[in-house]
């Protein structure tokens, strides 16, 4: 049985997403891929198309899913996946973006890596908001 945690992190590119659930001293990992990876797509001249790789909405929804319970979600990666899955969670479930308190480009970091500065951003952000009584 996994412990609810109120902070979670997502990195995202075409080929996995990696989730991360977090509390100061504990964290659970979820690794999901797409079905279909998308594989680099080039553009050539003449031909029809944008040369982009269509959107994985299985794959996002997924993703959407196991950040569902969180309160407070962090969402990095490299490049436009991080964007499509946060225009996905604008269409498909609104009620979530309001737990994205954040969207930031992060390279490839180690999973320790992403779950440190998850951990300092929330740090910094969980000062900002009004205090529960």
């Amino acid at each position: 049985m996994t412990t609810h945690h109120f902070h979670a992190a997502v990195w995202i590119d075409h080929h996995e997403a990696r989730v991360f659930h977090f509390s100061p001293t504990d964290v659970d990992t979820l690794v999901l891929h797409p079905d279909h990876p998308t594989r680099h797509i080039h553009h050539k001249a003449n031909s029809i198309g944008s040369g982009n790789a269509a959107e994985d909405h299985a794959f996002l929804q997924a993703v959407a899913q196991s950040i569902a319970d969180a309160g407070a979600v962090l969402i990095t990666g490299p490049a436009n996946a991080k964007t499509e899955l946060v225009k996905h969670i604008s269409q498909h479930d609104p009620q979530l973006m309001k737990k994205i308190v954040a969207v930031e480009t992060v390279d490839h970091p180690s999973d320790a890596q992403l779950v440190a500065h998850a951990k300092r951003y929330f740090k910094t952000e969980d000062r900002m908001l009004p205090q529960k009584d």
